[in-house]
C-alpha cells in the first residue's frame, strides 16, 4: 500500500465519530446513452426499481419522425433494450405527451401519439426485447400503465376521414376499452396518467383551439371534471400520484406556460409552481408520492438563458432548485429539462453531456462522498478517492467525482476528505 494511502486511513480514521452529519443533498450523473443510429433519445418514465423507458428518436426531412421504444441500462453501461418500432408520424406532436411508460412490476406500454396514426396501436412492450410486443387490435395510443396493469391512452376514431382521439381505458382484451369521453364542447381527448387508485387525467380540447386539464371519470359516464380555472386558455394535467395530487401546466394569450398543481375538485383553486429566477416559461413533468415535482425551465426573453433541468418546491413557496445546482460542476454536463421521478428521488431527463452532445441522464441522490455510487459511503469509495489524491483537471487521475468541498476548487485534498469522512458508512 502507498504511503499516502496509509496517511489517507490514518486521517480518515481519525475524523470520524458517532456523530457525523450528513452535507447536503447531491445528485450523481449517469449517462444512458442511446440506440445505434438514432439521433435524439428521450427519456419517458422510471419505476421505483430504476428501469428507465423512453424513446429514440430519428427526424427526417420531410418531418417525418421514426421512433423506437427504448429501455435503457441505468448502470450507465449503455446496454440499452430496443423494444420495437412505434410508428412513423408527423413532426407536430405537443410536448410531454408520454409515448412510452413503465409501472413497478416492469410491464411497459407505448404507442404513437394521436397525430397521422391510422396504422398504429398501442402495444404491449417485450421487455427483453425479444419483439413479442402485443398490439392492440384498433388505431390507439396508450401513454401509462398503473402497478396493477391498468391502462389508459386514446383510441382513434374516424369522422369524415378524419382522425380523431378520445381518451380511453383499456380492458382485459387488446380490443376493449372504456371511451372517457371528453369535456363538453370539446371534441378531442387524450388520458395521460393513471395513478394506483385508478383515477386518470389527460387533456380535453378542440383542435386548433383551446384545450383544458382533465379528470375522467373511470367509468365512462361522461362525469369528467375540467381542471383549468377561468382565463386559463390551455392547460394540460401531465400526471398524477397516488395521493392525487395532479401537476401539469396552464398558458393564456398574456402570459407563458407555467407549471401548476391542479385543484382536483375543479373549482379552479390551481397553484402556480413559480419558476427559476430570469425564466418566465415552466412545465412540471412528473410527481412521485413523496410530492417531489421535477420539469423544467427557460426564459422566452432572454434566449440566452439555457433552459434548466427544475425541482420545484413542492410547498409552492417558490423556493425551485435548478438542478444544475445540485450535480459537480465539474461534471461536464449541463440538465436541461427533468421528465420522470421515482419514489427514490432519481431523476431521468435530457441534457448537454461533456462533449456537448445532446444526451440523457439519470440523476441518483447521493451522499457526497459515494463515488461509485451504490447508495453507501465506505471503503470503495475511499479507494476512488485515493486514487484522485491531489490531482486537478490537468491531471490523468482527475475525478471531477472527487471533488466534493463546498465550493468545488478543482483540486482533490483535505477539503474534500473532510466532506468524506462526515459521510463515512452513511447510506441513503
Amino acid at each position: 500500500m502507498r504511503k499516502e494511502s496509509i496517511i489517507l486511513i490514518t486521517a480518515l480514521l481519525a475524523m470520524v465519530n458517532s456523530t457525523l452529519q450528513a452535507a447536503n443533498v447531491r445528485y450523481n450523473v449517469t449517462d444512458l446513452g442511446t440506440l445505434e443510429g438514432y439521433e435524439y433519445t428521450h427519456p419517458l418514465s422510471i419505476n421505483n426499481n430504476g428501469q428507465i423507458v423512453g424513446e429514440a428518436v430519428n427526424l427526417f426531412t420531410d418531418y417525418t419522425v421514426h421512433s423506437r421504444g427504448v429501455l435503457f441500462d441505468p448502470t450507465g453501461a449503455k446496454n440499452n433494450i430496443d423494444l420495437g418500432q412505434f410508428s412513423e408520424t408527423k413532426f407536430d406532436r405537443p410536448i410531454a405527451e408520454n409515448r412510452v411508460a413503465i409501472n413497478n412490476h416492469g410491464q411497459i406500454v407505448g404507442g404513437a401519439l394521436p397525430f397521422e396514426v391510422k396504422q398504429s396501436a398501442a402495444t404491449i412492450f417485450d421487455a427483453n426485447g425479444g419483439g413479442n410486443n402485443i398490439e392492440f387490435g384498433i388505431p390507439s395510443s396508450a401513454t401509462s400503465i398503473n402497478d396493477y396493469g391498468q391502462i389508459v391512452g386514446c383510441v382513434i376514431t374516424s369522422a369524415n376521414d378524419v382522425n380523431v382521439p378520445i381518451a380511453a381505458l383499456f380492458g382485459d382484451f387488446p380490443s376493449d376499452y372504456t371511451n372517457l369521453g371528453t369535456l363538453p364542447g370539446c371534441t378531442h381527448s387524450c388520458a395521460y396518467s393513471i395513478n394506483n387508485s385508478g383515477q386518470i387525467i389527460g387533456i380535453s380540447y378542440i383542435e386548433d383551439g383551446d384545450s383544458y386539464a382533465t379528470l375522467f371519470d373511470p367509468t365512462g359516464d361522461g362525469n369528467n371534471i375540467n381542471l383549468s380555472a377561468p382565463g386559463e386558455s390551455w392547460s394540460t394535467a401531465i400526471a398524477i400520484n397516488d395521493s392525487g395530487t395532479i401537476i401539469g401546466w396552464v398558458e393564456n394569450y398574456e402570459n407563458p406556460r407555467r407549471a401548476f398543481i391542479f385543484d382536483p375538485t375543479g373549482q379552479g383553486n390551481n397553484i402556480d409552481l413559480g419558476t427559476l429566477e430570469g425564466c418566465d416559461f415552466t412545465t412540471a413533468c412528473s410527481i412521485n408520492n413523496n410530492g417531489q415535482i421535477v420539469g423544467f425551465a427557460f426564459s422566452t426573453i432572454n434566449p440566452v438563458i439555457d433552459t434548466s433541468a427544475v425541482l420545484f418546491d413542492s410547498s409552492c413557496d417558490g423556493n425551485n432548485v435548478n438542478l444544475n445546482d445540485l450535480i459537480n460542476p465539474n461534471s461536464g454536463w449541463y440538465l436541461n429539462g427533468a421528465i420522470a421521478i421515482n419514489d427514490n428521488g432519481w431523476i431521468a431527463g435530457w441534457g448537454d453531456d461533456p462533449n456537448g452532445c445532446r444526451g440523457v441522464f439519470l440523476l441518483t441522490t447521493a451522499t457526497p462522498g459515494d463515488f461509485e455510487p451504490d447508495r453507501d459511503v465506505d471503503a470503495e469509495d475511499f479507494a476512488v478517492l485515493a486514487a484522485a489524491w491531489r490531482s486537478t483537471p490537468a491531471d490523468g487521475n482527475w475525478n471531477p467525482d472527487c471533488d466534493i468541498s463546498e465550493p468545488s476548487d478543482n483540486v482533490i485534498d483535505e477539503k474534500d476528505l473532510k466532506i468524506f469522512t462526515e459521510n463515512w458508512l452513511s447510506d441513503i
